[in-house]
């Protein structure tokens, strides 16, 4: 049974004070962005039956856009995580082990430099380098989420 993973960074957000990160909302472009991510995705047949999201505002707001922006009907679960807000990437790829073995697509909503290194060890180097707001990665796994890995699966940039 294939598996796929999305790997999305929040969109655009505003400037944040000291001390205020958690609470940075969405600017327009990041909303924007958020709905174009959202369309994309649909173009391309993703279609998440399982998110697990950044507890922080912007990837809540980026992630009410991206579904927002598919078809109706198409909620999927989706898990508000506050350790996903300052997770490294073995803590976030843990995450993605413990999905139920039946979901098959699974989107993870989160932050820089986290998801810009996970999708590195996917789609390559090229990831660390173009992973600028609202970036996609789309990862094809032959595996359960407990054995997903970098090295493990086919993946690409999809925007």
């Amino acid at each position: 049974m294939s598996r796929t993973l999305l790997l999305m960074r929040h969109a655009k957000a505003e400037h944040g004070q000291a001390g205020a990160d958690f609470a940075r909302s969405l600017n327009d472009k990041g909303r924007s962005q958020s709905e174009k991510v959202g369309r994309l995705l649909a173009e391309h047949g993703y279609v998440p039956d399982h998110v697990i999201c950044s507890a922080a505002l912007r990837t809540r707001q980026t992630l009410d856009g991206v579904l927002g922006a598919m078809e109706p009907g198409s909620a999927p679960e989706v898990e508000y995580s506050e350790a996903a807000y300052s997770a490294g990437v073995d803590a976030l790829l843990e995450m993605v082990n413990y999905v139920d073995p039946d979901v098959r697509t699974l989107l993870v909503v989160g932050h820089n430099p986290t998801i810009a290194r996970l999708a590195a060890g996917f789609v390559g180097d090229e990831a660390l380098v173009s992973y600028s707001p609202a970036t996609v990665a789309a990862v094809e796994l032959d595996v359960e989420w407990l054995y997903a890995a970098p090295g493990v699966g086919e993946g690409r940039l999809l925007n």
